[in-house]
């Protein structure tokens, strides 16, 4: 065994990072109008330079600009595709706690999908390479993001009378932007899947069996989109996914272990790596690894991002240990289950406490691995 060359590495990490002070209160000194935009965008390039030298300072082989510039995960990428809106409207997949709920941000089509306009996240991906020493990463959402929470809410039937064509446009659409970031010299990207976990809950799967599709086929489709998606892409670039069950102030949405999907997951989808959460008993166990096949590679998410409390290192390596029982140990790295936050309001735990759970996936890394 030994450390990776390329992405995924051994101690990886899912994308982002908690907001700083400085850029919380620049955005919200924005929001009021009391700074223009282009003194915001001078701060995000400061904090961004800043949150850079750290993960690199580290070890970190892998560093991303933490999703700084975004509010979600998943709107900031949606919304500035063609033909995509945002708006406000009633969220149909709540998450677990009693507290607040994310934004009621929603996302419809209002044309035809398949082309591609200049996304301003190219630029965001630029500032970073020019910035990072080590591998720069750039994570947006999975194509299955613009579907599974609202269905044919989101796709009108006067534009898409058929749903396979919408699937069609909508990987033709992905594709484009992938190739746009591989132009600028993107060589590490990550989709953010969430819904093929959600999937494996049985609440949800009756939740979209309700509004009248079939959760047994979606896996396939999705899977299809995304190899369409990534379908051009250079011999040197890296696809990976992650896979996670909802991540907004430390709550969730759903539970269930890998297995309805996981046959399809590692071998019917073209991508090299998989960032997977397992961080609690709501994702099962390591069973459904045993589909994995050879030169793909699993970072497994043993360590929360939900909390500050370090885990247990011996308890960490006795849990990659039990892994490695289904697929061998060369092929596995390890992360936190998910970013830090999945929104700017990000997750309940500090940034000391960040950067030590971060070391120490760097430390037992070196320790399992050389």
């Amino acid at each position: 065994m030994s450390q990776r060359t390329k992405p995924p590495f051994r101690a990886d990490h899912v994308g982002s990072l908690l907001r700083t002070a400085s850029l919380k209160q620049a955005r919200e000194q924005r929001a009021r109008g009391e700074i223009t935009p282009q003194a915001l965008r001078e701060i995000e390039d400061r904090e961004i330079d800043a949150v850079i030298r750290k993960q690199e300072g580290i070890g970190l082989k892998a560093v991303t600009d933490g999703e700084y510039r975004r509010i979600s995960w998943n709107y900031d990428f949606l919304e500035n595709l063609d033909n995509v809106e945002s708006y406000i409207g009633e969220r149909k997949i709540k998450f677990a706690a009693t507290g607040p709920q994310p934004r009621p941000i929603l996302l419809r089509v209002i044309g035809k999908l398949g082309g591609y306009k200049p996304h301003p996240m190219i630029e965001h991906f630029k500032f970073l390479k020019a910035h990072a020493r080590a591998t720069p990463k750039l994570t947006i959402p999975s194509p299955s993001s613009l579907h599974f929470r609202y269905g044919r809410d989101a796709v009108p039937e006067s534009l898409y009378p058929s749903m396979s064509d919408f699937y069609r446009d909508l990987g033709e659409t992905y594709r484009k932007a992938v190739n746009a970031f591989t132009a600028v010299g993107c060589r590490y990207l990550q989709l953010d899947e969430v819904n093929l976990a959600y999937l494996c809950d049985p609440s949800l799967r009756q939740q979209i069996a309700g509004r009248g599709e079939d959760p047994a086929t979606l896996p396939g489709i999705y899977a299809g989109m995304i190899n369409a998606a990534i379908a051009d892409i250079p011999p040197d670039m890296t696809i990976t996914m992650h896979l996670c069950r909802g991540n907004f102030r430390s709550s969730f949405v759903a539970s269930g272990g890998y297995e309805p999907v996981a046959e399809l997951l590692f071998n019917r989808i073209d991508v090299h790596g998989y960032f997977m959460e397992y961080d609690t008993e709501r994702a099962g166990g390591f069973e459904p690894l045993r589909f994995v096949p050879k030169g793909k590679t699993v970072v497994l998410g043993l360590v929360t991002s939900k909390s500050g409390k370090l885990e247990s290192r011996d308890e960490i390596k006795r849990r990659i240990d039990e892994a490695a029982k289904f697929v061998d140990i060369d092929q596995l790295c390890l992360s936190p289950q998910c970013g830090f936050a999945s929104t700017e309001e990000g997750n309940a735990l500090a940034e000391d406490e960040q950067w030590a759970k971060l070391r120490m996936i760097g430390d037992i890394a070196r320790e399992v691995w050389g």
